[in-house]
This record gives structure tokens, sequence and C-alpha cells, in this order.
């Protein structure tokens, strides 16, 4: 593989010169390197490693790498996407490591993994892991390693149980699932020795200085980009929102401490800024932070940033906006009926998401992107018509301005209050009937797979008797019909796919995810949704 991606890199952090006793690590982001270089997680946990003289640290993407040590200690993923487990397994098998943990020895290194997949629900991929580290980073990775040095010279089964009394480290061979048969659901989940915790619990940093990148490269998926975390988790808590329930909670950096600071570094290689957060316009001094942007010596720096809450569109973001090179702004509206927002806690007037259109309009950007979602709980076909009507009604608030909407399937998500329920079956009519009484307006509609969005609920739902399907799927493709192809294979050794994919599952079931504590209880989870469905 070659390694000339490497060369275009603009490093703003040292890397340590490794000692000679170094322990060996790979790193890894399992897809392309201009994917995983884009991620600021992978970003700053390899920049945490490679500042450390005690360790030796090799970054491994699906079409390059950095050299490799013979016999690594450790190897590490970062999975963003649920799909890339394909591509763990495939460089698993490059490396000559055997694919389930179960099959390692003392001749293989450990293999962890984290990102927000595995931190939301680990369980389909859990077997294929030695170690998981459940939370944010910050936390985790200093523990981790020091718990790994420690435990060098014993033997593999006591270095295991000495990684899983670390906080947030999550250790799946320590754990027995048994279930109410072979195709049925979930009887327990407990640890097989004394010394493991019961529930293993989520990592959470409380600092307010966030993550900013390590890295600017031009092979990135977004070129040239300087990426700043504004703020972390999102404190609406719409009730299928998996961003904002399993990362709680919501926390801003320090404009003065944080922010500024690390713009005024990023901007010493780059003139291309990236503001990342679930909520970003949400943090409490945003105003302060565009007036600091729009200062005459920032005007030629190119300004991105993540989806707006939609009453913060003000025409004065809009012109910031259009100022520094960006001509649309992306808000999530979820659906046109007032009674679905209500449901899933999506605290926003109709006159507000008019009024941002105007806004949008008024500051010169030309194009407005909106997020919907068709099957929500509790929807039906007239929801769909107030959606219509809601677009119709923006077009003439707002007359010339470009209006996109983005359309998404519910998908039921781990640690949050709509995770009992299923995928509706009707989803994918509904998209087509959107998509119908949309074209004729004008309207550039974007539907997502509704094939994904199946392929997701399976993952995001799934538990261990997923991973045989996941192992033998990656052979027949990435289709729908792959998995089902695997999934008729193994019939009787785990449920039928529409258990995980359609199912509602009722309270008092123990989850695939039951000993892995996010920030809410399940109580709390409970609560939330019983509010909604009042």
């Amino acid at each position: 593989m070659p390694d000339i991606p490497f060369t275009a890199e603009k490093l703003l952090f040292q890397v340590a010169m490794p000692n000679l006793d170094a322990t060996p690590i790979i790193f890894a982001f399992p897809n392309e390197y201009s994917v995983g270089i884009t991620s600021l997680g992978y970003q700053v946990i390899w920049a945490m490693l490679a500042r450390r003289s005690d360790l030796q640290v090799s970054r491994l993407f699906t079409d390059c790498h950095e050299p490799l040590p013979a016999q690594p200690a450790l190897v590490g993923f970062s999975l963003s996407w649920e799909l890339d487990y394909v591509h763990v397994l495939n460089l698993l098998e490059q490396l000559q490591i055997p694919l389930w943990a179960a099959e390692r020895t003392a001749v293989h290194p450990l293999v962890f993994g984290g990102g927000p997949v595995l931190t939301a629900n680990p369980e389909p991929f859990a077997d294929f892991f030695d170690a998981i580290l459940l939370g944010d980073g910050e936390n985790l990775i200093g523990e981790f390693i020091h718990a790994v040095q420690a435990g060098q010279g014993t033997d593999r089964r006591t270095q295991l149980q000495q990684l899983a009394q670390v906080p947030g480290v999550y250790v799946p061979s320590l754990y027995k699932v048994t279930y109410h048969s072979p195709d049925g659901p979930i009887q327990s989940i407990c640890p097989v020795i004394d010394v493991v915790p019961a529930q293993v619990e989520k990592q959470t940093y409380r600092g307010n200085v966030l993550s900013v990148s390590t890295v600017v490269t031009e092979k990135a998926a977004w070129e040239n980009i300087y990426m700043v975390e504004v703020v972390r988790s999102c404190p609406e808590m719409c009730r299928f929102c998996l961003a904002s329930y399993l990362t709680l909670p919501f926390r801003t950096a320090s404009l003065e401490e944080s922010l500024i600071p690390a713009i005024e570094q990023g901007l010493t290689v780059t003139d291309r800024l990236g503001l990342l957060g679930a909520s970003v316009t949400q943090h409490p001094e945003f105003s302060e932070l565009l007036d600091y942007l729009d200062q005459p010596q920032f005007d030629a720096v190119r300004l991105s940033i993540a989806s707006v809450r939609t009453n913060t569109l003000t025409e004065k973001l809009a012109r910031s906006l259009v100022r520094h090179g960006t001509k649309s702004a992306t808000i999530a509206v979820e659906s046109g009926s007032e009674r679905l927002r209500q449901i899933i806690n999506k605290k926003l007037h109709p006159d507000e998401i008019l009024r941002a259109a105007i806004n949008a309009k008024a500051g010169g950007l030309s194009n407005l992107k909106l997020y919907g979602m068709v099957g929500i709980p509790g929807e039906d076909p007239s929801d769909l018509d107030q959606t219509v009507t809601l677009i119709q009604d923006l077009k003439r608030a707002a007359p010339g301005l470009r209006l996109t909407l983005g359309c998404s399937t519910f998908v039921p998500k781990a640690h949050t209050p709509f995770q009992w329920f299923g995928v509706n079956p009707q989803a994918e009519k509904r998209l087509q009937r959107l998509q119908k009484q949309l074209r004729p307006l004008g309207v550039d509609f974007r539907p997502e797979s509704y094939n994904w969005s199946v392929i997701q609920a399976l993952l995001s739902r799934g538990d261990r008797r997923i991973s045989r399907l996941l192992e033998r799927t990656r052979h027949y493709g990435d289709s729908l019909g792959s998995y089902r192809r695997a999934a008729k294979e193994l019939r009787g050794q785990l449920p039928e796919l529409a258990f995980y994919i359609y199912e509602p599952w009722p309270q008092e079931q123990v989850l695939p995810w039951s000993h892995l504590r996010g920030p809410l209880s399940q109580a709390t989870l409970e609560k939330h949704l019983a509010i909604a469905m009042a």
C-alpha cells in the first residue's frame, strides 16, 4: 500500500520520538484515508497516542498505511459507520489476526475498538473485539493504555480481567449472554467472574476545552478543513436522537480558553474552518463567536457550520455564512406535523421554521436544506400532507430560495426513549408518496435509502448472534438481500430479522445493551417515552 497521502499532512502537534521499548500499536480507521482523516475523533485519539514516547503508533486505512510493526501489542479501530465493520474484518485478515476474539492466543495483539457505533450498541460486533472503549476518548484512552502496559507479561485472560476493571472498558468475553431459546429474546447478561462489574458505564468528558483538528490535509474528504468542536451533545433531547441522548450532558467549549485559541492556531495552516457539533448555534456565546469571525482579517476564511437549530437561523448568521463563502444552511424540522414534533420533543413552532427561511434569504443564502423523517412513532398519512403544506408555505414565505428536503426513515437507537419501537413497515411507501407530492413543487427531494435504514435498524438493535450473520454477509455484498440470504442460512440459530427490525419490544425485555450504562437510566428513558406517547 502507498504512503503518499501522509506527505501532504500539516500537523498541529508534535509527534514524539518512540523509546526503544515503546509499545507498538496499529491504530486503524476502517475506510479510505480521505474519509478517516476527516474524522475529528480519529484525529484526536491518534494525536493522543502519537504524542507519547512510550508508544510506537502506526496508522492503517483501507487504501494506505504507515510502516506497520511486525508484532503489534495492540490493534485499535475507530468505528464511525456501521457498515465499516466489513473493513474491520478485512483488515484483521490482512494483518493475519483471527476474526473472532475467542480464537486469539498469546501470540496475537489485543484488538480494541471505540467510536460512536461501538459506544451506542457494540453487541453485533462484540465477538470480534477483545476490548471496547465506551464513551469519550479524552477520559478513556490514557487509562486503557496504562492498564495494557501494566498487564504486559501476564497471560491473556488475566490481562483482559484487569482491563475490564478500568471504567468504561468493556471486555465482551467476560460477559455471558443467555437466551430463552436459540432464536428467542435475551434471558440474561451476566459477568462470568465477580471482579467484573455487572454494568459498564460510558465515560463522559466534562471539560470546557473540546476537540480540534490535529492535522490538516488537502487529501481529506473536506479538503484542507480545520475542524473545531463548538459543542458536544444537544440540549433539545429529541426522543429518537442518539446524538443527544448518548452524549449527554450538553457541553460547550469556552470561547476564550478553547475556541478562539484553536481557531487562531488552525488558520495558520489553512483558510477553511468547520464548526462542529449537534447544535452549534446554541452555544451561549455563539453571537460573540460570529462577531470574532466577522473581523476583516478573517474575510478570506471559508466557513462551514453543521446543522443549525431552526430558531437560531438569524439574518446575521446567514450574512456571516455568505461572507465566508457558504451558500446554504441546514435545519432539522423532522416533520411538518406539529403533533409529531411534540411527540418527538422537537420544540419548534411553524412560525419559527418560516422565519428561518425568510432570514436565510434576507441574509443572502441561496439554498436551505431541511432534514425530515418518515415512520416516526405515532405518524399517520395525514402527517405527510402537513409536511407538503410546510414546504409550500416555505416557498411562499421565501420565494426564490432553493429548498432541499433530505428525508430518512425512523430507525430505533439504543439508549433513547424510542429504542423499544421498530421500523414502520409503511415507511418506504411514505417516502415514495412524499416524492410524488413534492416533485411538482420544484423541491429537491433526497430520500435516504429505505433498505439502508432497515440494515441500520438491524445493527442498532442487534445482539451478539448478529456477528455470525455479519461475517457471512460480507462475502455476499452489502445489499439487504445479502443479509436475508445469510439469515436464511442461519435459521434457527438467531431470531428472524423482523424481530430486530420491525417488532416493538416490551419494556421488561432484556435489551442487548442492558449491561452497558448510558447517560440516563432505563427508568428515565421509560418516563420520557411515556411523556411522548401520552
